[in-house]
């Protein structure tokens, strides 16, 4: 289980989807358009990536897909004209395939190779973490973030902190400064000066 116990993992993803959720329920018509701390990504945008992630988890998960089987089918636009909406569904659907008897245990054939479906989760779980504080920057609310999730997430990204920048999709692990806290020490390992 990677260390995971299956209901504590799963409650961490329902935490982790809710943070970013109440996020979303915050964003004004004029800030869809705003910048985020991910520099490609405005707030829809960046909505828009997580929403998609979740979209992938039912396909892989549920119905033991590939990637290469799903193809573009979840590319572009998943947002549509309510964005807010997209993201309930498309959270409450990923979360359903994870709590599914039996799902955790199950190999999900990610991009990278055969993955357990706990780590599949896990993984998942620190990167909505990580995108609520970028999305609670992008349209300045307050961005302290709930510090079991943190905790959880630094133990998930510390052993692959160094390959996220490589593969592109974070920026290189900043130093951490002395006596930082948590939340700052996870901002870190992502490349995210808090």
């Amino acid at each position: 289980m990677g260390g995971h116990r299956p209901d504590a993992l799963l409650d961490q993803h329902a935490k982790a989807l809710e943070l970013f959720g109440a996020y979303v329920r915050r964003i004004d018509d004029g800030q869809w358009g705003a910048p985020t701390p991910c520099t490609d990504w405005t707030v829809r945008e960046l909505v828009n990536h997580v929403t998609g992630e979740q979209l992938w988890i039912p396909p892989l998960v549920t119905e033991g897909r590939t990637v290469e089987e799903v193809g573009e089918s979840l590319s572009g636009d998943v947002l549509g004209a309510d964005p807010g909406a997209a993201w309930e569904l498309a959270a409450a659907a990923a979360h359903a395939a994870f709590t599914a008897p039996g799902a955790l245990e199950r190999t999900v054939l990610l991009s990278y190779g055969p993955t357990r479906a706990a780590a599949y989760c896990a993984e998942l779980t620190a990167d909505c973490v990580v995108h609520a504080w970028d999305l609670a920057r992008g349209i300045g609310a307050d961005d302290r973030l709930p510090d079991g999730l943190v905790e959880f997430s630094i133990k998930e990204v510390m052993p692959y902190a160094d390959g996220l920048a490589a593969s592109g999709a974070y920026a290189a692990p900043l130093e951490v400064p002395a006596g930082a806290d948590a939340q700052t020490r996870l901002l870190a390992l992502v490349g995210r000066a808090g």
